[in-house]
């Protein structure tokens, strides 16, 4: 590969180029390790939508069956608990039916959700025999997998009705909308400077120098000698005014290291005193792989979208299933009241099939609104099997009082983390905060300390033998 041609490629295919080379040469083993994608998965959740599914087809049956034409009508409310009983009964040895019924307590238990509002929601939704209604996200599936975030990156659930949900296609598609909808909504603009917090997933970097946004980046460097913390000096940086908007991924990717309680307090210190007027998005993917972990979501929920994918944990990239977050009081809504008029009557023309009064939609609405360009609003959303299926996972955590899949997926990558050292020779560094999802190898510092053992063990045999 030539050096030149090598410097224009994106970090992707840069990595795609590798692949080629490294498949080329037949005679080595080739590690792919530069992708996210796990090879784990969970299984009980998935029980329970197979299972879930068979039922609703059961339920569809219920409608036209005297036809004998292939032909079922959408599930009927009525009597849905006591049918889904009978079900559970017959097969109550296939797994993923207890999962069911558990799930079916929980939510009434603790959440004060009907059991058949529940039920008849996740029925129809699980068929897919419908538009989502509301656009932005099923109703009671919104609420508990706002109860599962609450828990995870909150470390409460009791905060769980003071944000707002969108379902989107993964965490990608949840990036995309929302520069999309800050673009739109003129909260950035061409030549204002954005901060991120670097090392980060590439396509933060990437976005915002696409023409179409053309934005300035302030990087606000990580110190690998402070265990991937961010040191005052850099945190400084958020103090200029101009910086509309702070990115970043936490815990970061790829060192695979979260931000610690010291360093979350400084940037809400930051917040309060110095920069109430800054916009957030935090990228917590990796949370649920760490220990006693806090977002900024929570410290600094005023200024926040947060950003959360199932992809990871659940080992789900192929579902597609992501979340963006936004607290019901927030500084974006405040920002849109703040325009000029010049820009808020743009606005109300672009708003203006959604209701009449256009400079009442929120920004989360706008968010869900312009990812089908506004005039499709009304068929937005993502599918309703695939937000059942993240409502499953969301709730296999919630009942997991034990965190027996949480103490599984822990101990799995940090083995994996350990015997990747050992083989290398390395004790790797002690540090609390540590996911270990990921790691990044110095290999120049790894040839160093290989070469200088090398040299010392030939010295020792030099001069005493071996």
């Amino acid at each position: 590969m030539e050096k030149k041609h090598a410097s224009q490629l994106s970090p992707f295919e840069f990595k795609d180029e590798l692949i080629k080379k490294a498949k080329s040469n037949s005679d080595k083993i080739m590690l792919n390790a530069g992708r996210g994608n796990p090879n784990f998965l969970a299984l009980l959740p998935r029980y329970a939508f197979l299972r879930l599914n068979d039922f609703a087809l059961k339920e569809a049956e219920r409608g036209y069956s005297y036809l004998h034409s292939g032909l079922g009508a959408t599930p009927e409310k009525n009597g849905i608990v006591e049918r889904f009983d009978c079900y559970a009964a017959i097969h109550r040895q296939a797994e993923g039916v207890d999962f069911l019924n558990s799930a079916l307590s929980f939510v009434y238990d603790h959440m004060g959700i009907s059991k058949a509002d529940f039920l008849y929601e996740v029925t129809e939704a699980i068929l897919g025999c419908n538009y989502p209604i509301p656009p932005r996200m099923l109703n009671y599936c919104e609420k508990v997998v706002k109860a599962y975030l609450s828990q995870e990156l909150c470390n409460t659930t009791t905060r769980s009705e003071s944000f707002n949900l969108f379902a989107t296609e993964g965490g990608t598609a949840a990036m995309t909308y929302l520069f999309q909808t800050l673009k739109a909504n003129a909260l950035i603009k061409p030549k204002d400077k954005i901060a991120i917090i670097t090392p980060i997933f590439s396509p933060y970097l990437e976005i915002p120098e696409i023409p179409a946004y053309n934005l300035e980046i302030t990087h606000i460097h990580a110190d690998e000698n402070q265990h991937w913390q961010i040191p005052a000096k850099e945190l400084k940086k958020l103090e200029d005014p101009a910086i509309k908007l702070l990115c970043l991924v936490n815990p970061s990717n790829p060192p695979s290291v979260k931000i610690s309680d010291d360093t979350l307090n400084q940037i809400q210190k930051i917040i309060q005193e110095k920069r109430p007027d800054l916009m957030i998005i935090t990228d917590d993917v990796y949370a649920t792989f760490s220990d006693n972990f806090t977002s900024l979501f929570s410290k600094c929920a005023h200024n926040t979208l947060c950003v959360y994918s199932f992809s990871k944990y659940f080992g789900a990239t192929g579902w597609r299933l992501g979340t963006i977050a936004l607290h019901e009081d927030n500084l974006f809504d405040k920002l849109l009241q703040t325009l000029p008029e010049k820009e808020k009557l743009r606005l109300d023309q672009r708003y203006a099939s959604l209701t009449p009064e256009p400079r009442n939609v929120r920004f989360i609405d706008r968010v869900v609104a312009d990812s089908r360009t506004v005039a499709l609003n009304h068929t937005a959303g993502l599918s309703n099997p695939q937000q059942v299926q993240m409502t499953l996972f969301a709730i296999s955590c919630l009942i997991d009082e034990e965190q027996m899949y949480k103490k599984s997926a822990k101990h799995l990558i940090r083995r994996r983390y350990n015997i990747l050292y050992q083989a290398m020779g390395i004790v790797p560094d002690s540090n609390e905060n540590s996911v270990d999802y990921y790691t990044l190898i110095n290999l120049e510092s790894l040839g160093e300390k290989s070469i200088r053992k090398a040299i010392c063990h030939l010295v020792y045999e030099s001069e005493y033998g071996s």
